[in-house]
């Protein structure tokens, strides 16, 4: 598709989301999305199969950034902080069709964003950023597909 920011620049990162704020303000990724349904034990026996199988994939695939520092999704140090994909994790993009699919199967909205500038970056390894989003008037951008609804 070629994804293309508003500098011309190639778009380098990718995110899932939620389009709503959560209670807290931030915007729900799409593991978090699927693990609040696996909560509220809305899945069927094969979702919840799924979800289990794949979230122990993903843990073993690459490094949650809270085990690096502990404080990477402080609210008070870092309000909003949220974790995007770089394109080097194919892999792991692979597998999100199947908790896309059961977030649709539920109607629960997940958009994905693209951005070659998301925000200021507090963690990164060789498959993912966290950032702390630019303030709703910076200038990054970031463009955004509706996967459903």
């Amino acid at each position: 598709m070629g994804m293309i920011d508003r500098d011309n620049q190639a778009v380098r990162y990718v995110r899932f989301q939620s389009p709503h704020r959560n209670n807290r303000g931030n915007f729900t990724g799409v593991f978090g999305l699927v693990n609040n349904l696996a909560r509220e034990g809305r899945l069927s026996d094969e979702q919840e199969s799924f979800r289990r199988r794949n979230n122990s994939w993903y843990n073993a695939a690459y490094t949650d950034p809270s085990t690096v520092d502990p404080h990477v999704y402080d609210d008070e140090i870092n309000p909003g902080a949220a974790a995007w994909f770089k394109p080097s994790a194919a892999h792991l993009l692979a597998r999100l069709p199947g908790y896309l699919e059961i977030l649709s199967a539920h109607g629960v909205d997940c958009q994905a964003l693209r951005s070659a500038d998301p925000g200021r970056i507090i963690y990164e390894d060789d498959v993912q950023i966290v950032v702390v989003p630019y303030a709703l008037n910076a200038t990054a951008t970031h463009e955004s597909t509706d996967i459903h609804k």
